[in-house]
């Protein structure tokens, strides 16, 4: 099979990859990167689309964990920030995460319609690129995005995972996956320190997330996939 792969970014792209495309939603800082921790610990994780959203769907768990931000604030009510850092150090794994983000999980969601979901980041993009190979034809890697710009941790994710698939035999769909993937390739992770969601983690002091992500590079084995609304692992024979 000879595929095609595209980034792209915000969510508002997604009309373009309905049916007949796969999407992998990115958001390193810190959406996707706290989904994939969640279902690494073996909790459930459910994203939302807005605070109602995240809200109603906690009302359907027994003892859910409400993680997130909007604006960079946690919402009133929530258990803890999008925090990968400090989802790790809880031992409450039995119960399930309700993960809302100002970006990353409306991207998630509202990806929703295409033949497959997956979430990317730092610590899968080896895994995600070749569990995708093969598997579908079409398939746009899309990061979130932050006040309308496309930042650099999720560029770079985004170019490894299409690196991986062009590596597998994918043909690039335009001129700007080219661009991307030849200009993050090879780069160290601390790349991303130019990106402004670094320059807010230093501001905030949450500079233990972006600890976190650099020390998780490429680590989990199993693609991440949506599943009737829920994050789960992909087995290597899905």
């Amino acid at each position: 099979m000879t595929g095609r792969v595209v980034i792209d970014c915000f969510s508002d792209c997604l009309w373009q990859y309905r049916d007949g495309w796969a999407v992998v939603a990115v958001d390193v800082i810190r959406a996707t990167t706290t989904a994939m921790t969640a279902v690494a610990l073996g909790r459930r994780c459910i994203p939302a689309s807005s605070l109602p959203d995240a809200l109603e769907r906690a009302a359907c768990l027994e003892r859910p964990l409400l993680v997130g931000e909007l604006g960079g604030n946690m919402p009133f009510g929530f258990d803890m920030n999008n925090s990968p850092a400090q989802l790790a150090r809880r031992a409450d794994v039995e119960r399930p995460v309700v993960l809302l983000a100002t970006s990353g999980t409306p991207l998630i969601v509202n990806a929703r319609g295409a033949d497959a979901v997956y979430l990317g980041g730092f610590r899968n993009y080896g895994a995600l690129a070749g569990h995708l190979a093969g598997r579908h034809e079409r398939i746009a890697v899309v990061g979130a995005g932050s006040r309308r710009e496309f930042r650099e941790e999720d560029q770079m994710a985004c170019a490894w995972i299409s690196e991986g698939l062009l590596n597998a035999g994918y043909a690039a769909a335009d001129p700007n996956t080219v661009d991307l993937v030849g200009r993050w390739s090879g780069s160290p992770p601390d790349a991303c320190f130019a990106s402004n969601s670094v320059r807010y983690l230093r501001r905030s002091g949450q500079m233990e997330d972006l600890e976190f992500i650099l020390a998780h590079v490429n680590d989990l084995s199993a693609a991440c996939v949506m599943r009737y609304g829920e994050v789960v692992l992909a087995p290597a024979a899905d």
